[in-house]
């Protein structure tokens, strides 16, 4: 089974390495097709220093704790 991958930008760095990674995407309304972007946040475990603004791809992976479930993969 593949996990998971998502490109996202980080939004908060403030934890201990765990960082927020906003995801945008875009959906289409089903009657009228106008077309509108929509977010999520996810926590995401990471060892480096990532600041605020840096865009990243985050996988999916095992629970680390109660709301992370993602890890960074690499910084773009």
């Amino acid at each position: 089974m593949t996990k998971r991958k998502l490109n996202g930008i980080v939004v908060s760095n403030k934890m201990q390495k765990t960082v927020t990674v906003k995801v945008e995407r875009i959906k289409e309304h089903p009657k009228y097709k106008k077309r509108y972007k929509v977010h999520k946040k996810y926590k995401a475990h990471t060892d480096t220093d990532l600041n605020i603004g840096d865009k990243v791809i985050i996988e999916e992976t095992r629970p680390i704790s109660k709301d992370k479930k993602w890890k960074v993969i690499k910084k773009i």
